[in-house]
């Protein structure tokens, strides 16, 4: 159906959706290389919970409250996500950031029932903090050379793609465990943590890669929005 629409709209006088957007660096930048990016950290939420109340054991309440720094994390980046992009700029933070994520995700293979719950905390606080300034940082960019006039259609492509990108991290993540599974009994609590920990390399790894999207952007593109000097940026 995207292709069938993209021969549409190449041929369109007037086009729903203008895919002349794409031609604006910041813009393509930031929906392609945010859906890679989503790729890799979508399926976070539902595999995080797996891990926790399957493979380790842990009642729903536990494994609730043990997702909660993730969100608090990410209310609190919010707040400073505007002075770091100021200070470094999109290109660096979003390459840097990514990376981060990645590192942060592939963490979660070293979870056994015998880590401390302090540590899960920390790599939960962790993972909100670099989410948050990513997408953040990716979401706003993408608006940062799109004239007004052309907004409104940047916004309905931006979201149809990060809706798009959290299906297919959610059927990925699913995949990729289901795949190390290997066969193996749901109810044998080791099998499912030695699959989940799979599952967790794999997806930091692609998170990993896709920082490689971020390399396109030069260092004083955002700068408008983050108020950034060149020099800063």
């Amino acid at each position: 159906m995207l292709l069938a629409y993209w021969l549409h709209a190449v041929k369109a006088r007037y086009p729903l959706l203008d895919l002349a957007l794409f031609r604006k660096r910041t813009f393509a930048v930031s929906v392609v290389g945010g859906f890679m990016t989503r790729l890799g950290v979508g399926g976070l939420p539902f595999l995080t919970p797996l891990l926790l109340q399957v493979g380790l054991g842990l009642p729903a309440w536990q494994s609730g409250l043990l997702m909660m720094p993730t969100a608090a994390a990410a209310m609190g980046m919010k707040m400073a996500s505007r002075p770091i992009l100021g200070r470094f700029g999109y290109r660096s933070v979003l390459i840097v950031n990514t990376v981060m994520i990645g590192v942060t995700t592939c963490l979660y293979s070293l979870v056994s029932d015998q880590t401390p719950l302090v540590v899960i905390v920390a790599i939960g606080l962790a993972l909100g903090f670099f989410n948050s300034l990513q997408f953040t940082s990716m979401n706003s960019m993408a608006y940062a050379d799109v004239e007004p006039q052309e907004s409104s259609m940047a916004a309905t492509i931006a979201s149809s793609f990060q809706q798009i990108s959290m299906s297919f991290s959610l059927a990925i993540g699913s995949l990729v465990a289901g795949w190390f599974l290997a066969g193996a009994s749901q109810s044998d609590q080791h099998a499912v943590i030695r699959a989940l920990h799979g599952a967790y390399v794999s997806l930091g790894t692609l998170t990993i890669v896709s920082s490689l999207s971020f390399w396109r952007l030069q260092a004083t593109d955002g700068a408008s929005l983050s108020r950034a000097s060149p020099e800063l940026a």
